[in-house]
């Protein structure tokens, strides 16, 4: 289906499923997509930012070109503590949103799995809170479990509006959930 529809993912159902109810992509936003290869939520991102707006993709891996000219990528690592300096250096201004599809290296034994994308998570936090503008957005996948309602703390702790869905596109037996939050209170200092 995705493959038809022109998508490089089926991921890119879900964000679609999620901007839907939550309103998170708007026209002429600047967006950071972390662990955005291949590039499924880089594509829906740009449909709703249009022309007006900017993607920027980040991942680990090199991610082939989207052929639009405010659609560009980084290779980098998100839990790196400098990576917010790149990022910032490629953005015209503070992210509007901060989305994030990121998935660790699937080992097959959950407690390594979950913390690993607890991780990855707090990474993505991390991030925003020195890359978004007050008032942004942010969408974090996670894998549920053990850390999860602790990370959702740490969120409330940041947004004013902060939600926890799983899209219909979502296989219904995966343990991955996305949290949705609203109204970024304001960046923190740099560490």
């Amino acid at each position: 289906m995705a493959k038809r529809a022109g998508y490089r993912s089926r991921a890119a159902f879900k964000l679609k499923q999620l901007d839907e109810r939550y309103k998170l992509l708007k026209r002429g936003d600047v967006v950071v997509d972390l662990g955005a290869a291949p590039g499924g939520w880089l594509q829906v991102a740009r449909e709703r930012v249009g022309k007006e707006g900017f993607v920027l993709g980040v991942d680990l891996q090199p991610i082939k070109e989207i052929s639009y000219e405010n659609v560009t990528t980084l290779v980098a690592d998100i839990t790196n503590s400098k990576t917010w300096e790149r990022i910032m250096k490629k953005l015209p201004k503070p992210a509007s949103v901060v989305i994030s599809d990121a998935s660790p290296k699937i080992s097959g034994i959950w407690d390594i799995d979950h913390a690993k994308s607890i991780e990855l998570a707090r990474a993505t936090l991390n991030l925003s809170g020195k890359i978004l503008r007050p008032m942004g957005r942010m969408l974090i996948k996670v894998f549920q479990g053990g850390l999860f309602d602790d990370l959702v703390a740490d969120v409330r702790k940041e947004f004013d509006f902060v939600k926890v869905s799983k899209p219909e596109a979502s296989r219904k037996r995966s343990a991955e959930a996305y949290i949705i939050a609203k109204r970024f209170r304001g960046q923190r200092e740099p560490s």
